[in-house]
């Protein structure tokens, strides 16, 4: 089944969220964190350790936007969109509840971040809830 416009707007909103940030932790560490107020040292595994997750979310970025085009990988655009936007809020969240009240830009990342996931649930939501025609988890696969 071919993407409404609607799950196209929001795979488009998430891919190109998850693309540019994962993109600028890569390849701009220093920049990017400092648009939160963080100060990066030169520490090379620090900066491989920021630079490895941003490399993924990058690519977890490139899935969603493929998900527009290749309604086979749909499902899988879907669902990545969906874990890569509930699991930063949900970090953010255990991140206050631990650690205390952190920068302004980083809760209105965390702002940003529950819109997407928000916006995801919704336009994916018939989906979610209704499974596929003549799919059946009483079927062995072949």
């Amino acid at each position: 089944m071919k993407p409404t416009l609607f799950e196209k707007i929001a795979l488009g909103l998430s891919g190109l969220t998850a693309l540019t940030i994962g993109a600028s932790i890569l390849s701009v560490p220093h920049a990017f964190y400092a648009s939160y107020g963080i100060t990066l040292g030169e520490d090379a595994s620090l900066l491989s350790e920021l630079r490895a997750p941003g490399a993924g979310l990058a690519g977890f970025g490139l899935v969603m936007l493929l998900g527009i085009w290749r309604t086979a990988i749909l499902p899988a655009s879907m669902a990545t969109a969906l874990t890569v936007f509930i699991a930063f809020p949900a970090g953010r969240l255990v991140g206050l509840a631990v650690d205390g009240m952190p920068a302004g830009n980083v809760i209105g990342a965390l702002f940003a971040e529950l819109f997407i996931a928000a916006l995801c649930l919704t336009a994916f939501r018939r989906r979610l809830w209704n499974p596929a025609p003549g799919f059946s988890t009483t079927q062995p696969a072949r």
